[in-house]
């Protein structure tokens, strides 16, 4: 795939954001795609609906391709994502109907807003995971983490075809990090593009509404567990457009505020950031794992959901602040060492 990038020019080149070298082929999402393409060809037993879950994600990677090669506008985009998410609930019956206790008032049922609500859902999630895909690994990593905890928590609940196209996707995402670690040399480097980013979101959102809501029988995870699973993808895109929106900006200009920016202002390299941002994503998922299979009360989980999110918000809001200070308090010290030792 990466020869015919580089033939027909779907290849990512450095700009005021992008700052990498030369032209890097675009097809990680790609071939993951034909990879899940050809899995559930023959394996369509795997998950129910697998012939429209297939689909969905073959159109969203050929909207996301285009998008890498041309840069189509967020509300075509947009209204792609809205449309799939429409066809889920309607054709496969996957859709937001309750939110659990998370307010501790009792089952809280949507009735027809969870149409809307479930709309927003799919978008919101196809894009927190667009947005976090900004240094080399990252993408791949945070969605090993969301899929690696999903797949335990189905194998726990004997699902194990959902869990194990969980396994799939992860190990056709390795192949995928390690060129764009740069592991297998930096001459075969490749990046996700739009359509991976965009298919990954998706399949993270397909699965988490799939086992969180049933209708006539017993949901295989409470809703208050997903949102730790994809929390910090969740946090860092719905905090951005928040302070764009305060910015009199559009939530949808790109700019370099996100997490792995910040790490990076703070003196992290791209390998130290990678590890960090995952570690922390790593401890949220873990925290939803712990919570759902010791029963912890969802108003509980929600309640420390919401800190956590206020926390990061807050956080980012005075980040510029708070690393100048980190810094100048670490340079004054790094200087005040240096005098003791002279």
């Amino acid at each position: 795939m990466r020869k015919v990038a580089k033939k027909i020019g779907l290849v990512d080149k450095p700009n005021a954001r992008k700052l990498h070298d030369g032209a890097v082929p675009l097809v990680g999402g790609i071939s993951i795609c034909l990879v899940l393409a050809q899995y559930l060809t023959f394996k369509p037993d795997t998950i129910e609906h697998s012939w429209l879950y297939l689909l969905c994600i073959c159109t969203l990677t050929v909207i996301g391709a285009i998008d890498d090669k041309v840069d189509l506008s967020f509300k075509i985009r947009m209204g792609v994502q809205a449309l799939l998410s429409i066809v889920m609930m309607k054709v496969a019956g996957i859709e937001l109907h309750s939110l659990g206790d998370m307010f501790g008032l009792g089952q809280i049922s949507l009735g027809w807003l969870g149409t809307i609500i479930t709309i927003f859902a799919v978008i919101g999630a196809i894009n927190a995971f667009n947005m976090v895909d900004g240094i080399d690994g990252l993408l791949g990593g945070l969605s090993i983490v969301t899929l690696g905890a999903l797949a335990y928590l189905l194998q726990v609940d004997s699902q194990h075809g959902a869990a194990y196209l969980c396994i799939v996707i992860i190990v056709a995402m390795l192949p995928y990090i390690f060129m764009n670690l740069g592991i297998l040399g930096r001459e075969r480097k490749v990046f996700m593009g739009d359509a991976g980013s965009m298919m990954i979101g998706f399949t993270v959102i397909w699965l988490l509404l799939g086992v969180s809501q049933r209708e006539q029988t017993e949901p295989l995870m409470r809703p208050v567990t997903a949102l730790w699973l994809i929390a910090l993808p969740l946090m860092d895109m719905t905090a951005i457009m928040i302070r764009r929106v305060r910015r009199g900006d559009s939530p949808f200009k790109p700019d370099r505020e996100h997490l792995h920016h910040i790490f990076q202002r703070l003196g992290l390299g791209p390998r130290q950031t990678l590890v960090a941002i995952c570690t922390i994503a790593l401890a949220f998922a873990s925290f939803g794992i712990y919570g759902e299979t010791t029963n912890v009360p969802e108003v509980v989980m929600f309640g420390l959901f919401i800190t956590c999110f206020f926390g990061y918000a807050i956080l980012l809001a005075y980040v510029w602040r708070i690393t100048s200070f980190l810094r100048s308090k670490f340079n004054k010290s790094a200087k005040e060492q240096g005098s003791s030792a002279s």
